[in-house]
């Protein structure tokens, strides 16, 4: 028997029905991330957002060298400054392309 024959699964459009499209954009805090591996789920975080989808970024510094490596990233994305220090900066990620 095929598995999905044994699910009650349903198509849907514009959502996975999952709920959670409908919450607040994410936050993600760099200092939670290990140093070692920082950048990288960062840049993995970003690469799965849908164009139009957005993302927070709290980090304990100016991350300059980050936005340098988004920047020149395939995909676009549309960045803002939502606050900036001294103690944390916070910044608004969106995808664009």
């Amino acid at each position: 028997m095929n598995p999905r024959e044994e699910l009650p699964l349903t198509e849907t459009t514009g959502s996975c029905g999952c709920g959670e499209h409908d919450v607040p954009v994410p936050e993600l805090d760099a200092a939670a991330i290990p140093h070692a591996i920082r950048h990288g789920a960062i840049h993995g975080a970003l690469g799965v957002l849908p164009v139009g989808g957005a993302l927070v970024l709290v980090a304990p510094h100016n991350p300059v060298p980050l936005l340098n490596e988004i920047a020149a990233r395939a995909e676009s994305f549309d960045m803002r400054f939502l606050e900036q220090g001294p103690n944390e900066w916070r910044i608004r990620f969106t995808r664009m392309a």
